[in-house]
C-alpha cells in the first residue's frame, strides 16, 4: 500500500513541520503517531520522513531520504471559463487529481457576472482544495492557479499544442492529438462557459491558431468537458510513453 503524502512549507536541516488545522487533521483524524513514516513534499522534492512529534497543533518530521520523482508524462494547462463556484471547485479538484500543471480562470462573454470579482476572495479556499487533492493523488508538486484573464489573454498562452473545446461539429479530440508525443510536451485546453462560445470568440480563437476539437455528440457541462479532455490527453501521452 502506498504511503500517505503531505505537503509542507519547507524542509530545513533535514526537518519539516505541519502546524495549525492541518496538524489537527493529522493528529485527530488520521491519528499519526511517533515513528510512523510518510512522504512529504516541499513542492520541489519528495522525501521519506518519520514523525518526530505529534501534538494537536504541531506535527514534526525528520527526513530519512529522498524519493525518486515520478516520470514526466505531459504538461497540461486548463484555461476554463468561470462557472458557478461549486462546479468550478469540482473542476479544480478533479483536474488536480489528473495531474494538471496549471488552471487559469477565463472571463468569457457568457461567463456568469460577478464571478471574477469574487474569485480573489476564494483563492485561499482554492489553494486548500488543490493541496488536499494533491495529497490524495500523491502528486510531487501542487498545480498553479492563475489569476483570471480575459479571452484575449488566454489565447496568448504559449504551448505547442492548443485546443479549444467546441460542439460536436468540430473534429474529435483524440485524432487531433499529435502522433509523435514526447514526455513533458505542453498541451493547453480552452474550455468555454455553460452557454458556449460566441461567434466572435470562435473567430478570436481561430485567428490565434487554436485548434477546435469536440468530445462527441453529447452536450457536456463545462466542468465535465474539461475533465474528460484532460483524461484523454493524459491517456494519449501515458499510453504512448509506456
Amino acid at each position: 500500500m502506498a504511503r500517505r503524502r503531505f505537503f509542507v512549507d519547507a524542509v530545513q536541516s533535514g526537518r519539516a513541520r505541519i502546524t495549525g488545522p492541518d496538524a489537527h487533521h493529522l493528529t485527530r483524524v488520521l491519528r499519526v503517531e511517533l515513528g510512523q513514516q510518510f512522504e512529504i513534499s516541499d513542492n520541489h522534492t519528495v522525501y521519506l520522513a518519520e514523525v518526530e512529534s505529534a501534538r494537536k497543533d504541531l506535527v514534526s518530521f525528520s527526513v530519512l531520504e529522498k524519493v525518486a520523482p515520478a516520470a514526466p508524462v505531459v504538461y497540461t494547462t486548463v484555461l476554463a471559463s468561470l462557472i458557478r463556484f461549486e462546479r468550478w471547485e469540482w473542476l479544480l479538484e478533479k483536474a488536480t487529481e489528473l495531474g494538471v500543471a496549471r488552471v487559469v480562470p477565463v472571463r468569457a462573454e457568457r461567463s456568469e457576472r460577478g464571478l471574477e470579482q469574487a474569485a480573489g476572495k476564494r483563492m485561499s479556499r482554492w489553494n486548500r482544495i488543490v493541496r488536499e487533492a494533491s495529497e490524495q493523488s500523491r502528486r510531487d508538486r501542487l498545480p498553479e492557479i492563475g489569476a483570471p484573464v480575459d479571452l484575449a489573454g488566454a489565447l496568448q498562452i504559449d504551448a505547442p499544442y492548443r485546443y479549444v473545446l467546441e460542439e460536436a461539429e468540430a473534429p474529435p479530440i483524440l485524432p487531433a492529438l499529435p502522433a509523435d508525443r514526447e514526455p513533458r510536451d505542453s498541451v493547453a485546453l480552452l474550455v468555454g462557459p455553460e452557454g458556449g462560445w460566441t461567434d466572435r470568440e470562435r473567430e478570436q480563437a481561430a485567428s490565434s491558431r487554436w485548434r477546435p476539437v469536440s468530445l462527441g455528440p453529447e452536450i457536456l457541462r463545462a466542468e465535465t468537458a474539461a475533465i474528460a479532455a484532460l483524461a484523454i490527453v493524459n491517456a494519449a501521452w501515458g499510453s504512448h510513453s509506456v
